[in-house]
């Protein structure tokens, strides 16, 4: 098989398994090592021992990089498709295979860890229809959120994928726009017009007191630019970061206006997250609200979280008409429109 292949897949299904990251890191290295390299020339270099000199090339990928150019698949990912056969969540099977896509995820162009490119490549590979990117806005520094000046060169490029395809699949220009503590959005408003989805979160000030929270949060639903509410809790249930409690704040309100104002409530699938918790998953279905199944994801492996929040989904009975992410595109796009 293909050895660029070989690599990247490796890498997918270990961060698909939350693998620790300079481990996935060492295959997408390696991968860009050799991308350049015609074929014979990368097949001479692994079958005379050159290849172990460049830089980026490791026991391990030479490894996998020399059953590849020999033409068998590498030991290696073949231990990891069968250690990754089984799906990663046992319920909402069904509600899996209506997803026609993913609202919310992150490139290497704020706090994701791929570029574009790759994370575009895992999509298709999934068989999604479309993919939003959704990087995060300038207020949150710490994840590098983009400038209005970033952005529109972000723009450009989403515009230059889509322009190269033709396969069906489209990429969406968006953003995970912070809710501030006014509850303005934090990006222009004519840039915002220009995408579209737009993400509102909270990041910020997450101990604060039940009132200014629900006043920020109904304040940035009632934005016409909002179209999803993300992760709307911030907590943390496991995980490298640790663990954090859910913001306070009456979810009744803030469900009965994303009702009103036609904003989705994000079912996040980020394992550490599992953000509504249930009990607000129903509170929300009980108000009337649609909700959009997101990955979060941060790298492409992580695009395939999406089947722990359809398997929350269908545990809390929401239907699949009520989630936005089974429409066709057109239809999601009418919708979303300010």
């Amino acid at each position: 098989m293909d050895a660029v292949d070989a690599l990247n897949e490796i890498a997918f299904w270990l961060e698909r398994e939350l693998a620790p990251s300079f481990k996935v890191q060492a295959f997408r290295r390696a991968a860009g090592t050799i991308g350049p390299l015609e074929p014979e020339d990368l097949a001479a270099r692994a079958r005379d021992g050159r290849l172990k000199n460049m830089k980026g090339i490791g026991a391990r990928t030479f490894e996998v990089i020399r059953q590849a150019v020999d033409g068998e698949v590498p030991d290696y990912l073949a231990k990891l498709r069968e250690r990754s056969a089984a799906p990663l969540a046992e319920g909402g099977a069904e509600l899996r295979a209506a997803l026609r896509g993913d609202l919310h995820s992150h490139s290497s162009w704020s706090d994701g860890g791929s570029p574009i490119e790759e994370m575009v490549a895992a999509a298709r590979w999934l068989g999604r229809e479309y993919l939003a990117l959704t990087d995060h806005s300038p207020n949150l520094k710490i994840a590098n959120g983009l400038s209005p000046e970033r952005l529109e060169q972000q723009l450009d490029v989403v515009a230059g994928i889509n322009d190269g395809g033709g396969d069906g699949f489209r990429l969406l220009a968006g953003i995970e726009v912070d809710i501030l503590e006014s509850g303005e959005l934090d990006q222009e408003p004519e840039l915002l017009d220009r995408l579209d989805v737009v993400v509102a979160s909270v990041h910020s000030k997450l101990r604060a007191e039940k009132g200014p929270m629900t006043r920020r949060m109904l304040k940035g639903i009632a934005d016409p630019h909002t179209n999803v509410l993300g992760h709307c809790t911030g907590r943390l249930v496991k995980g490298s970061r640790g663990t954090r409690p859910q913001s306070e704040f009456d979810a009744e309100r803030v469900f009965a206006a994303c009702a009103e104002y036609g904003v989705a409530v994000e079912i996040n699938s980020r394992p550490e997250r599992q953000d509504p918790p249930d009990d607000l998953i129903q509170l929300a279905l009980d108000a009337g609200c649609l909700f959009s199944i997101d990955s979060d994801a941060h790298a492409p492996g992580q695009l395939d979280f999406l089947q722990y929040g359809a398997e929350r989904a269908a545990r809390n009975g929401v239907p699949a008409e009520r989630i936005i992410n089974t429409w066709p595109l057109p239809k999601l796009l009418d919708w979303c429109a300010p």
